[in-house]
């Protein structure tokens, strides 16, 4: 079982939500292989969500998709900076995307 290289995922994120009308920009870059992928998720009303790999264990259908957990909900553009910063000073190979989207619908595989 293996998974997608990390800088093909974040390219097709990307362009997919590009292609959407979304704004979406890689804001940092990581490990092309393996790297952590975060995506950040502006609302464009003052509120900022965060969401960031799964743990393995959570995962239940045996795929090698990437499975993400949601961290903040609909917080502030601060308190998802500092969880960023404290993240990129452990893994420095974390690649970070930016998105700009109204609704909830990130288009991912979120996990409870």
């Amino acid at each position: 079982m293996s998974t997608l290289r990390s800088d093909i995922w974040c390219g097709v994120f990307v362009r997919r939500h590009n292609d959407l009308g979304n704004m979406c920009v890689v804001s940092r870059r990581g490990d092309p292989i393996a790297g952590q992928v975060f995506i950040e998720v502006d609302h464009l009303d003052g509120t900022v969500s965060l969401y960031t790999p799964a743990p393995m264990v959570s995962r239940t259908d045996g795929s090698a998709a990437l499975v993400f957990q949601q961290r903040f909900h609909r917080s502030s553009a601060a308190d998802v900076r500092d969880r960023i910063a404290r993240e990129v000073d452990f893994d420095p190979d974390l690649w970070v995307l930016s998105l700009d989207l109204r609704g909830d619908d990130v288009g991912i595989d979120v996990v409870k």
